[in-house]
């Protein structure tokens, strides 16, 4: 990331704008807070100063050299004064400034301001600007925003928006699976994945994606069952298409092998619960492997409802930050039928 350095010397070693000879002419105009404050905020004088000759010129309308240096000063003082960045893009616009540098003045304020809405605003005016021939940057500056923090939402939003705006799909599969190699958790990564392969113009869409992806998903699965995203993932890819779930021998595979293991098991049983409630039909193997996991043995398992509740009644027990959710899930299963 490119360094503020230069800003906070500039704050430490503060020259007083009155004392500068390319601001002799303005006349500062105090913040007006009206005839009795109730309680007057204390501002430092170096703020007060900057804010008193920023609304000078603004209430001015002067597009000028001085008057991008007072938004650069005011900006240093508060990133999300966003009446000073949108006067800082007319005034970028009246001068016909170099874009390029711009790009370098907001990838200064993101080091020590990384989750700020007006700086992001911002940044995607200067790019739309420049056009495609900016995303590359654009990818690369997102990226060293996710180096600080890699589940940052406004860099993640940035990026798509980058991608969809102005292109850069190719290496973007890559790159998740990069992310993912680093850090199969990262869940960001997982959603930038799904983003890829269901809006890249290079990929075919979901469907000519789904059955690598689903292999990808699964051997994820098989590695850390105990990972909420790859299982979310696998959903997703049917999102659009109940009976291919439901007919994806793949899946309940996979459920089967987490339910073998005796752990990490909710999210194979949360899926497998799913499955019932759509109609799947479970063979005598997976019956059993989920009435194993019981710790009371009492009471016949005989239909798939009551299959379904004992998942529910296991996950109860062993997921109790959602007990209440599985009691509830439990309470609107059907009935099953009398004999």
């Amino acid at each position: 990331m490119a360094s503020s350095s230069s800003e906070g010397e500039e704050r430490r070693a503060w020259v007083p704008l009155s004392s500068r000879p390319e601001f002799a002419d303005v006349t500062p105009l105090p913040q007006d807070d009206g005839p009795s404050p109730v309680v007057s905020i204390a501002y430092r004088n170096d703020f007060r100063e900057t804010m008193d000759y920023f609304r000078s010129l603004y209430s001015s309308r002067e597009l000028s050299p001085r008057s991008l240096l007072l938004t650069s000063l005011a900006i240093s003082f508060n990133p999300a004064n966003y009446t000073v960045w949108h006067f800082r893009r007319q005034v970028l616009e009246a001068l016909d400034a170099d874009l390029n540098d711009e790009l370098d003045f907001t990838e200064g304020v993101a080091k020590g301001n990384a989750k700020n809405y007006q700086l992001w605003h911002h940044r995607r005016w200067v790019a739309e600007k420049l056009g495609s021939d900016a995303a590359c940057g654009e990818l690369e500056f997102t990226r060293k925003i996710f180096c600080l923090d890699a589940k940052n939402y406004h860099a993640w939003s940035h990026r798509q928006w980058v991608l969809q705006a102005l292109g850069g799909w190719e290496n973007e599969l890559e790159y998740c699976a990069q992310l993912l190699e680093e850090d199969i958790f990262n869940n960001s990564a997982w959603n930038q994945r799904y983003f890829v392969i269901t809006k890249s113009p290079l990929l075919g869409g979901l469907k000519a994606m789904r059955d690598s992806e689903v292999d990808y998903a699964i051997e994820a699965i098989s590695t850390n069952p105990e990972n909420e995203s790859p299982w979310r993932y696998l959903r997703g890819l049917y999102s659009d298409e109940n009976d291919g779930w439901l007919n994806d021998a793949r899946v309940p595979s996979a459920c089967l092998r987490a339910l073998k293991a005796k752990r990490n098991f909710k999210f194979a049983l949360s899926t497998l619960l799913d499955l019932l409630c759509l109609g799947f039909k479970p063979n005598q193997e997976i019956r059993e492997a989920i009435i194993s996991l019981r710790t009371s043995h009492s009471g016949e398992v005989g239909s798939d409802s009551d299959l379904a509740k004992s998942i529910c009644s296991i996950l109860e027990r062993d997921d109790p930050m959602r007990a209440n959710y599985w009691t509830w899930r439990s309470s609107k299963l059907p009935q099953a039928p009398e004999v």
